[in-house]
């Protein structure tokens, strides 16, 4: 069942040419028969900035039928983590190369437009649930990354699945994925690319100090595990958002999260993923 959106929400970067998109997007709104029928939410410094009678609200307290971020993938994954209700979200990509953020700046207009007059179909996408010891985590969109906090100096820690040792070897660190994040740090640390309607964690090893360390996949429903040995310092990253300093012999459990909503755009994603890798290779990133 098509979802036709008359509350929607905006999330802005706010540099120049965001807030210029964002603009022409909230007056496209207004031209649908006046805007009548229709709430615009802004989050608090988009508000500020657009200079329009709007009154800004946090992310975390809006509850509306679209969420319309602008911006790169980094301000999806912000947004993401504030969150609170399961809401669609729409990612118009003003940023570098936008895996998340589907829909470029000049069709920006067209295609919300086209989604308040037909509605739109929701897709699903994995997310994980982090816990460190009894402490919950933001879940991860992208990938949970336990990374050394000194470079030149490496971990040791075994990774458990289903209560079953995986691994046990000494590392930079380790990316947990999810087929979404397979395009992010985990293909970069040498991770496989995973379609994302696959339900599966990719588990990718670090510049592991050992011949047999490889990548793996494991069923989205597994329960992994991560327990540090020694005592070097390390950091918890989440989608390269939210950072945590990890203490000797804490441990850290992955699991199936609640899922992420993204507006279905359809499209050709293998043929949409080697565009946006090639064309990766000569930006800045």
């Amino acid at each position: 069942m098509k979802i036709q959106p008359r509350h929607i929400g905006f999330v802005c970067r706010g540099e120049s040419r965001d807030i210029s998109v964002l603009k022409a997007l909230i007056e496209c709104i207004r031209e649908r028969e006046g805007g009548e029928g229709f709430e615009v939410v802004l989050d608090p410094d988009s508000a500020y900035k657009l200079g329009m009678q709007i009154q800004g609200q946090r992310i975390s307290d809006m509850d509306v039928d679209l969420l319309v971020c602008v911006g790169g993938d980094g301000t999806i994954l912000r947004t993401l983590h504030y969150l609170k209700r399961p809401t669609p979200v729409l990612g118009v990509n003003t940023g570098t190369i936008g895996f998340l953020a589907r829909v470029q700046p000049e069709n920006a207009v067209s295609t919300l437009r086209n989604l308040i007059l037909e509605g739109f179909n929701v897709e699903m996408r994995q997310r994980l649930s982090i816990r460190v010891m009894d402490e919950e985590m933001p879940y991860a969109m992208n990938e949970a990354v336990v990374i050394t906090s000194k470079p030149g100096k490496m971990l040791h820690f075994v990774i458990f699945v289903d209560g079953e040792e995986l691994e046990r070897l000494r590392a930079d660190g380790v990316v947990f994925s999810t087929p979404t994040g397979s395009t992010a740090y985990a293909m970069s640390a040498g991770g496989p690319i995973v379609d994302p309607r696959v339900n599966a964690t990719i588990i990718v090893p670090i510049a592991p100090f050992k011949l047999t360390a490889r990548p793996t996949i494991v069923d989205i429903e597994s329960e992994i595990s991560l327990e540090l040995l020694g005592t070097k310092d390390a950091e918890l990253v989440i989608d390269g958002q939210f950072y945590r300093k990890m203490e000797k012999e804490e441990k850290i459990s992955i699991t199936k999260g609640e899922h992420a909503l993204f507006v279905e755009i359809p499209d050709r994603y293998f043929s949409r993923l080697l565009n946006k890798l090639r064309s990766g290779e000569d930006e800045e990133i």
